[in-house]
């Protein structure tokens, strides 16, 4: 795979962690710049070792990874995003109660999970190629790195607008993306 092919990969497996960034960054208050690095760079993490983690599976028992992976994607997605959804709902009846300035660390993990098994299933097709996983790897998790932070700072912008709804549309793009996963994988 060449350096341009390897880019637009990287770039394709970031989009899902950047939508999902905005709507993370939408429902906290005000966000900083540190916060949006610290998602950014859990994100991608976790997004560089999927494709590890596929790679080797891929190695071992393609098969079974490719046959399971859409539904625990989507599993996990529509869990997190009916889990925003609530919460946003109980902060709408509950007016006083400020956003939170900082998620989590493991639920940005999970998160991240939900959202970077595509890069799993990349990886299992990239253990028949013959590319360098490593760099390929890297340049994945590079990328959702900055299109992550990216999202949580757009995120801190569309906050305000939306107000109380910003986790509530969260949710509502992570099961979209669950259901887009699932879709993709039964049509496609």
């Amino acid at each position: 795979m060449n350096l341009s092919a390897t880019i637009l990969l990287a770039f394709g497996m970031s989009m899902d962690a950047f939508a999902v960034s905005i709507s993370k960054g939408a429902s906290l208050h005000k966000p900083k710049f540190s916060e949006a690095l610290r998602t950014g760079l859990i994100f991608g993490c976790v997004e560089a070792i999927t494709p590890l983690v596929g790679w080797g599976m891929g190695m071992l028992a393609s098969q079974f990874v490719l046959e399971w992976n859409h539904w625990i994607a989507f599993v996990l997605l529509v869990f997190l995003g009916g889990r925003m959804l609530i919460e946003g709902w109980r902060g709408n009846e509950d007016s006083e109660e400020k956003a939170p300035t900082r998620h989590g660390f493991w639920l940005l993990v999970t998160t991240a999970i939900a959202t970077s098994l595509d890069a799993m299933a990349v990886g299992v097709g990239l253990a028949f190629l013959q590319v360098n996983i490593i760099y390929t790897a890297l340049a994945i998790g590079c990328a959702t790195l900055v299109m992550t932070t990216i999202g949580m700072m757009v995120g801190r912008f569309i906050g305000p607008l939306l107000g109380k709804r910003a986790e509530m549309l969260g949710g509502i793009v992570l099961i979209g993306i669950g259901v887009q996963i699932l879709w993709s994988h039964f049509t496609g």
